[in-house]
């Protein structure tokens, strides 16, 4: 098996919420400005230990999420040794196949990879990221009358699928990346959080 890993996800965009992408509908504006961050609980890629690694990935989206093209900066935690880092990159580059591979195809650049100390929080349905001086946010899901939150599964889009999405609003989304054109702040836009398990 190339991998078999468990986490939790954090990702918020530029889009009102819901996110229209994950239904297939274009982005709210014309195009999505974006973060996805993926924790790995625990697992191993290539028999290398990820356990408690952040894969954080900021994302340009020209367009409809499905037509692909997206622009990416990657971002690795810095407490990775070189050989998980390779693992890591090797699984999300789809050189592993399964469905990291599937996400994969979707990107059309990859603009810089780069170490980051990564601070990854999600507790009792909230999250909290920061990577470096590039990325911070605080997003928390929506809930039903009971105060659970609202899932999102079924979808056309994911980015963490085979798992339901809990869909909620991020109070702050900041991301300052200016060597590559990406710099833009959010508050009470779209985000996505989740729980997920990928094989290949």
């Amino acid at each position: 098996m190339a991998y078999a890993v468990e986490g939790r996800l954090l990702e918020a965009c530029s889009c009102g919420g819901p996110c229209p992408c994950w239904v297939g509908d274009d982005p709210d504006g014309g195009t999505c400005d974006a973060f996805l961050a993926y924790h790995y609980d625990r697992g191993h890629i290539n028999e290398v230990d990820v356990s408690g690694l952040t894969l954080a990935l900021v994302a340009r989206i020209p367009g409809n999420v499905l037509q692909g093209n997206w622009r990416i900066a990657a971002f690795v935690d810095g407490a990775a040794s070189t050989r998980q880092k390779e693992a890591i990159l090797a699984a999300h580059t789809g050189k592993l196949g399964g469905p990291l591979a599937d996400l994969s195809k979707l990107i059309g650049e990859v603009v810089g990879v780069y170490d980051a100390p990564i601070e990854f929080n999600f507790t009792q349905g909230k999250g909290t990221i920061r990577v470096g001086e590039a990325i911070a946010a605080e997003m928390q899901p929506y809930v039903d009358a009971q105060g659970r939150p609202t899932k999102l599964v079924d979808t056309v889009f994911s980015t963490i699928p085979g798992s339901p999405a809990y869909v909620g609003k991020a109070a702050t989304h900041r991301v300052n990346l200016p060597k590559h054109g990406m710099m833009w702040e959010f508050s009470g836009r779209n985000a996505v959080l989740g729980e997920f398990r990928f094989e290949a």
